[in-house]
């Protein structure tokens, strides 16, 4: 099925530019600098929710990146814009959750990244795994339209 090029319907896309600061020695967007977008991108879809980083800090919980599972596609160079789609693709509504990335560019649509982060909520006072207070449940549905899709992708894989 086709979600306009993305991977997934409904994304949220966060566009970010390739600056000349994130160019390294061979002349492209340093690799490290994919995973500071995603971050940006993660923390812009939360604040589309009407939440904030003081939010999780109130509630004393946050999320942490587990594992993550990045394939880079092609390289971006100063200059480009680059749409980051988020999507969250699983959930327990307790503890674990599951973002997939997918960076294209803005002016072509060329897929340049596909990433999957598993996350884990943990309290901010002791670093350890806690329950996702009430505002995490709330950001770390699945859509409905991303989970039928998901399911179709594994039934015709």
């Amino acid at each position: 099925m086709d979600h306009n090029g993305w991977d997934l319907p409904a994304p949220f896309i966060h566009r970010v530019t390739a600056l000349p600061e994130h160019i390294d020695a061979f002349g492209h967007v340093n690799n490290a600098v994919y995973n500071t977008w995603m971050d940006a991108s993660a923390w812009a879809h939360w604040d589309s929710f009407g939440f904030d980083k003081e939010t999780c800090v109130l509630a004393r919980r946050g999320m942490a990146v587990i594992h993550a599972q990045t394939d880079y596609l092609t390289s971006c160079y100063a200059g480009d814009e680059v749409d980051v789609a988020v999507w969250i693709t699983a959930s327990d509504g307790r503890l674990r959750a599951e973002r997939r990335y997918q960076m294209r560019r803005a002016d072509t649509g060329q897929c340049v990244l596909r990433s999957i982060w598993k996350l884990v909520c943990f309290n901010l006072d002791t670093g350890r795994p806690a329950r996702m207070s009430k505002e995490l449940v709330a950001h770390y549905r699945v859509k409905d339209q991303v989970r039928d899709a998901l399911e179709q992708q594994q039934t015709t894989s």
